[in-house]
């Protein structure tokens, strides 16, 4: 007898592949989910599958995937007016372009990710975002934009830790000498 999994227990089984190193089947059960939520219908949360399992996707190494598998799920999050989940499905579209070496698109993408999370206060998720979009300046030799970029995440940072004080000190330093 053949157990049948609901979309939740799927999503779950799909979490412990993951934390697992399994991500391929991850992905596999994230698509699952993803499909047993459009059943249901829950439009949002099979978008979030659909973001789960592009991010076990890219952990696979199968960008192509990933981003395939994120389309036309921001329609969703935008109809409810998740802006989070939004920007997040952004991100991930960020990720998997980077990934491809499309990096005019992951830059497009990974600013409308950090426009909506700065747009909500989602001030965490914006300075990780914004530390995307400067790695991957400092990967297409953009030094400079690469520092504007990474002080404008720790400028939204409430309470910096220990590693982003230090950082945002250093990236301080030049214009504190440069002003005297």
């Amino acid at each position: 007898m053949v157990e049948t999994l609901n979309p939740t227990e799927l999503a779950f089984e799909a979490r412990c592949s993951y934390d697992g190193g399994d991500y391929l089947e991850a992905a596999r059960l994230f698509k699952a989910a993803e499909q047993g939520y459009e059943l249901e219908p829950d439009p949002c949360l099979a978008a979030e599958m659909a973001n789960n399992c592009s991010v076990a996707l890219l952990q696979a190494g199968e960008p192509q995937a990933a981003l395939q598998a994120l389309e036309g799920r921001d329609r969703a999050f935008e109809s409810a007016g998740d802006l989070k989940h939004l920007g997040m499905t952004w991100g991930n579209r960020g990720m998997a372009l980077e990934a491809l070496k499309q990096f005019d698109l992951a830059f497009q993408a990974y600013h409308q990710a950090a426009d909506l999370f700065k747009q909500i206060g989602e001030n965490e998720l914006y300075t990780t975002t914004m530390q995307s979009i400067s790695a991957l300046q400092l990967r297409t030799k953009r030094p400079l934009e690469a520092v504007a970029s990474m002080q404008a995440g720790l400028d939204q940072v409430r309470k910096p830790g220990l590693r982003q004080r230090l950082l945002k000190r250093l990236l301080d330093l030049p214009s504190r000498l440069l002003n005297r």
